[in-house]
């Protein structure tokens, strides 16, 4: 759709034809990420299986490290899209690349480097943590692709070309799938053959859309008024003022995965294998809801950029027709197909621990995603708007209660209690956030207005 239906037209109609991409594009992501785990699990076995579940919930932590801090930096790249300044647009996208690029090196071989610790104080299983290791070492090696890759498909986002990450994530998918099984049926490289065929898609799809980026960035004329710089410090500031928030935000179900990883861990391989099946099923299922939030906080920036709450208003109470809908779906399909689903990823002689683990995960987690979807929308009102503070607290609220729950009545109830803490804590996120929303304060917020003022003092 073009940039400006955003702050044109029906919000409703605008807010679905604008999100629709991105739970497409996240769908195929999330897909060849299962393909990962469904081709190990059929053609390596239960233990590589392990493995890769073990590995997934700590390269989450880094993949929405990306994905908020590409969706933080947007909203300022959003807003002076509405306000028609596309000078600072401009220098908006190269600060962040450039930004982004110089940190994705860094955790790279930080994570290289503590990976090995990492998984042994998450009390991995002995019989699987060597390849673990080795996944996340081959993973860790093209970190910076899958970085550039989520800060640039934010950043076709925050343009309005949310069409153009689905195409791409579209090859990738294909692709991923296709080296997958050359390199672990063919090749016979087991565990290292997913991660090598993951960061090869990755590479590929990163030199892709920059290519694309720069062409179409180049399209937008910039009044003489309006300055192109390759970087500017003051921007960096008021885009990492909302990055922060925004990392937190999108690395809650991932770190909470992690740190929750331990109480999943100690009832042993079988039942983490169960597990990391229904986890990988259960990222797919939440993506309507996290890409409608996403949506909203784009429509959020670009509305107020605009000088226009109200239809900021109009488009988030719009939005939960969406996310009900959504859960409605995901739900009927979990019901009928969840036990079909989860076994994809193991052959019949498989442990039944991992089958009943995986089958009574995803059945529970399926009628609360609106608790989920509702955090998102109304976390994506305050991220747009740059009014922080209070929606990162919600989210560390979130944080600690599923990580308590999960870690201290696991041992007593057992790993039951791992999924009761995730409904638990998404229902205190969105209570918090909607509370503050409810006061308006979010629509004082211009982040334009106080870069500029940065620039003058």
């Amino acid at each position: 759709m073009n940039s400006k239906d955003m702050v044109f037209g029906n919000p409703g109609k605008s807010l679905f034809l604008f999100a629709l991409p991105i739970i497409f594009g996240n769908l195929f992501q999330q897909f060849y990420n299962m393909i990962d785990s469904i081709v190990v699990g059929r053609y390596v076995g239960e233990e590589a299986l392990a493995a890769v579940g073990a590995s997934y919930s700590f390269t989450t932590v880094f993949i929405m490290v990306a994905i908020g801090g590409g969706l933080g930096v947007s909203v300022l790249t959003s807003q002076y899209l509405g306000a028609g300044r596309y000078g600072r647009m401009k220098t908006s996208i190269y600060t962040s690349l450039f930004t982004f690029l110089g940190l994705s090196i860094l955790l790279a071989v930080i994570g290289f480097a503590v990976n090995p610790t990492i998984l042994a104080l998450l009390r991995t299983p002995g019989n699987i943590i060597d390849s673990a290791v080795l996944y996340l070492q081959i993973y860790f090696c093209g970190l910076p692709f899958l970085f550039m890759y989520n800060v640039l498909s934010a950043t076709f986002n925050a343009l309005g070309r949310s069409k153009i990450p689905l195409f791409l994530l579209l090859f990738s998918s294909v692709l991923n799938v296709i080296l997958d099984l050359v390199f672990v049926c063919m090749f016979h490289w087991g565990v290292a053959g997913v991660a090598v065929a993951t960061v090869i898609a990755q590479g590929v799809s990163a030199v892709a859309a920059f290519v694309i980026l720069m062409r179409l960035i180049n399209r937008y004329q910039v009044p003489e008024d309006d300055r192109v710089s390759l970087y500017d410090k003051n921007m960096l500031w008021s885009s990492t003022k909302i990055a922060i928030p925004s990392i937190i935000q999108q690395s809650i179900v991932s770190i909470g995965l992690l740190l929750v990883q331990s109480a999943v861990n100690r009832f042993g391989s079988s039942v983490l294998a169960g597990y990391s099946a229904a986890a990988r099923v259960e990222s797919i299922c939440i993506v309507p809801m996290i890409a409608t939030g996403n949506a909203v906080s784009t429509f959020t920036a670009q509305n107020l950029g605009a000088g226009q709450p109200e239809r900021v208003k109009r488009g988030y109470r719009l939005s939960f027709g969406m996310i009900a809908g959504f859960a409605v779906l995901i739900c009927i399909v979990v019901n009928l197909f969840g036990r079909n689903i989860i076994a994809m990823f193991m052959e019949g002689a498989q442990s039944g621990d991992a089958f009943e683990t995986g089958t009574a995960y995803l059945q529970f987690i399926s009628f609360f995603v609106i608790l989920l979807g509702s955090k998102a929308a109304t976390d994506g009102v305050l991220r747009g708007a740059g009014d922080v503070g209070v929606y990162m607290v919600s989210n560390l609220v979130n944080l600690g209660i599923r990580v308590f729950v999960a870690n201290y009545f696991a041992p007593r109830w057992g790993v039951q209690a791992v999924w009761f803490a995730e409904p638990m804590g998404w229902g205190m996120n969105f209570l918090i956030s909607f509370m503050w929303y409810m006061t308006g304060r979010w629509q004082r917020k211009n982040l334009t207005k106080s870069t500029e003022q940065n620039k003058t003092a």
